[in-house]
């Protein structure tokens, strides 16, 4: 795995690059790739993929080996192609047999590494609350108020997740360390090929989440205004906890179908 840096809004970003490899070998890794970003929410049914040319960029690899990878995941129920206006690759359920056993497959092979960067991602996340804590501004409160509450307002699903996203921006924007908002991208975009959105899981349990997620948005944006950055860093933590927690309902969910053990 390489780096490549990266410039979002005027700070600079690191992001993960897959070294090429044999091309068979290459998209069978992309493939796994996208399964594992399908089964944790990054993307949710009925979403339409980013297109050929910019998964090819967020991967570092060609536009012929993103669409061997993409065939890959058409041929396991997992995206729909759909041609003409509005076209693209959409996000299916995975309702079937041979679906389920591909996650469960991918997530089983990879998954001490998955649990070490989402580890990893949970001290990033607090380290950003406490700096958040102790760098804010009045203006970065202001931020932070609006953003928490464009996601109370938010509708579930999507909109939600996009509101999230926001509201963690406003977060890292607060702290004011491009060096911690590199670092955490970096780790983020290693799972998620949606980062710095986070993923959103399955549709069972998604409303629970989200209610959940909320009540420490506002544990978060108490802390932060409080200046307090010992409590920031504990419920950045434990709030990053849940992006684990959908690692293992996907797994769950995949091995429910007894196809795999």
């Amino acid at each position: 795995m390489a780096f490549e840096a990266d410039q979002r809004g005027g700070r600079q970003l690191v992001s993960a690059r897959v070294e090429t490899g044999p091309a068979q070998t290459l998209a069978d890794e992309i493939a796994d790739r996208l399964v594992t970003a399908l089964a944790v929410g990054d993307y949710l049914p009925g979403a339409r993929l980013p297109a050929e040319r910019e998964l090819a960029a967020m991967l570092g690899v060609g536009r012929v080996t993103v669409r061997a990878a993409i065939e890959r995941l058409v041929g396991l129920g997992l995206i729909r192609k759909q041609q003409g206006r509005g076209g693209g690759n959409f996000v299916v359920e995975p309702t079937t047999d041979d679906a389920r056993a591909s996650i469960a497959r991918v997530l089983s092979a990879t998954w001490d590494r998955l649990i070490d960067q989402h580890e990893a991602q949970t001290w990033m996340h607090g380290a950003i609350a406490a700096a958040a804590a102790d760098r804010r501004t009045a203006a970065d409160v202001e931020v932070l108020r609006e953003r928490l509450d464009g996601y109370r307002e938010a509708e579930s699903g999507r909109a939600a997740q996009k509101a999230d996203e926001a509201f963690h921006l406003a977060i890292t924007e607060a702290a004011n360390s491009p060096a911690l908002a590199g670092l955490l991208f970096s780790l983020e975009s290693q799972i998620h090929l949606s980062a710095p959105a986070h993923p959103w899981g399955s549709e069972r349990g998604r409303r629970d989440m989200e209610a959940r997620a909320l009540r420490d948005h506002e544990l978060l944006f108490e802390a932060i205004s409080a200046g307090d950055s010992p409590r920031a860093h504990e419920v950045g933590r434990v709030h990053a906890r849940i992006n684990r927690e959908h690692l293992e309902n996907a797994l769950r969910d995949a091995r429910a179908s007894g196809t795999v053990t």
